[in-house]
């Protein structure tokens, strides 16, 4: 079930939000873990005992390495170890096994029984992390295990970050976890959060994918260079308010029922580096990386060529932890490449050219988007060589595809890659008196609903990229 459906804005969101406010809150923990566990079970049926068998494993796991560390013979260090072996096997065996199979040429292997019709669990890769991160607190005692497995359980499989993140930590929480207020102006700041998420994804988002996917599923060679860069241009700004919509969907959702996440996205196409743009672009899941494998591998405290050989492993990482494929590997090591590239020079520490360093950091996305849509290594570099060959003799398409409004979009789409909202509320408060500012935000969100409900009433394509992660 995804936000950006009616089944969810008419049924699900609306009855789980009034039995919320009505019950005791003793039993919302409660009530919230088996509304979850319904949302994940709608879309996965069976593979739900996956997610159940991943809140057991990680609850009885940390009660025992906090038991350990405080006994004569500490064996939480091989607990952990035990943990974390238990989590990643479970990820691997649903989502790289097939891969690395393949990889080593012994195809007839995905025949047996054991291997034949795996499907990835949707989610996986978010809640898998979710209990990595949670254990691991526990070990290091950023955090005290949690005693009530329906906490616990909630943390992992809360429903507005379960699918798609972003990554919450569990000490970020734990105090909502126990004890929560829920205010009537966070409800309502939850609520504006919620439609400019979905306006982002339906209205931005599902109109670029659309044009994206139209010209990139195109014989490359039958394209001409400029139709190439219209559907990478386009994929660009697809997979940012996809994402980045979904992400404020799930905070605003969070903060309707009493809890704060950390924003996920800061403007990451205006980034003046790579190393700038992963500060910006899913921060939970960079963070993530530099707390959970970066740091312990060393940080920046060794040898430069190890700082470097460390940063490259935990790009290899992120493009894996994306999807099992070459294609995702080679993204990863784009990024991993060019961070280290910019240490090299110390490209962070120059302050001027700004504006060109912009448009480096934006050119080096895009380049690597490519990689990130297209399915096959082979493709994707027929794709690139499109890019530069300034072929005017292909098709051209996707001008039957670009009317005045989708035109005005694109337009819309790039405007607000950048920090303007912030200056037009500014300006509007500044101009209009406090109540005649709350009145006219009102009246926006409202506009923007309804103009958003009526796109999704008349689009039958309503893609969501990060499900398959």
């Amino acid at each position: 079930m995804v936000f950006s459906s009616f089944t969810f804005l008419f049924l699900f969101l609306p009855v789980t939000l009034l039995i919320n406010y009505v019950l005791p809150k003793k039993f919302s923990n409660t009530f919230l873990l088996i509304v979850s566990l319904l949302f994940y079970y709608y879309g996965e049926k069976g593979l739900t005992l996956l997610l159940l068998l991943s809140i057991c494993w990680n609850f009885v796991i940390a009660l025992i390495i906090e038991r350990q560390q405080t006994q004569p013979k500490n064996y939480a260090y091989s607990y952990l170890v035990l943990c974390v072996v238990g989590n990643l096997s479970l990820l691997f065996y649903y989502k790289y096994l097939l891969f690395f199979i393949k990889l080593l040429g012994i195809t007839s292997l995905t025949e047996s029984p054991f291997l034949k019709g795996i499907a990835m669990p949707i989610g996986i890769s978010f809640f898998t992390f979710h209990g990595l991160s949670y254990v691991v607190d526990v070990y290091r005692k950023h955090t005290s295990a949690s005693k009530n497995i329906l906490d616990l359980g909630l943390y992992l499989a809360y429903f507005p970050q379960l699918i798609a993140g972003p990554i919450i930590k569990y000490h970020d929480i734990h105090v909502e976890l126990k004890n929560r207020v829920i205010l009537l102006t966070e409800v309502y700041s939850g609520i504006n959060r919620f439609i400019r998420g979905l306006a982002k994804k339906i209205i931005l988002a599902n109109n670029f994918a659309f044009i994206a996917d139209e010209i990139m599923n195109t014989p490359t060679m039958e394209l001409s260079s400029v139709s190439a860069w219209v559907g990478i241009l386009c994929y660009t700004l697809q997979i940012y308010y996809d994402f980045a919509g979904y992400s404020d969907m799930a905070i605003g959702l969070a903060r309707m029922m009493g809890f704060h996440f950390k924003e996920n996205f800061n403007y990451p196409y205006i980034a003046t580096s790579i190393q700038d743009f992963w500060r910006r672009w899913h921060i939970s899941l960079s963070t993530w990386f530099k707390e959970y494998v970066y740091i312990p591998l060393g940080g920046n405290q060794r040898k430069n060529g190890r700082v470097l050989l460390n940063l490259m492993i935990v790009f290899v990482l992120t493009g894996l932890w994306h999807g099992a494929s070459i294609n995702f590997l080679v993204w990863g090591l784009i990024h991993g490449l060019f961070i280290i590239l910019e240490r090299l020079v110390k490209f962070n520490q120059t302050t001027s050219y700004s504006f060109l360093r912009r448009i480096y950091t934006l050119l080096v996305v895009i380049v690597a988007w490519v990689f990130f849509r297209v399915e096959s290594f082979e493709g994707s570099c027929i794709y690139l060589q499109k890019l530069v060959a300034c072929d005017i003799e292909g098709s051209n398409y996707f001008l039957t595809l670009i009317t005045p409004y989708t035109l005005a979009l694109f337009l819309v789409g790039i405007v607000f890659v950048m920090p303007v909202k912030r200056y037009i509320y500014t300006s509007i408060n500044r101009s209009t008196s406090t109540v005649n500012y709350s009145y006219l935000v009102s009246v926006f969100h409202l506009l923007l609903l309804l103009f958003s409900l009526m796109e999704l009433s008349s689009l039958s394509y309503n893609p969501f990229i990060y499900f398959r992660f």
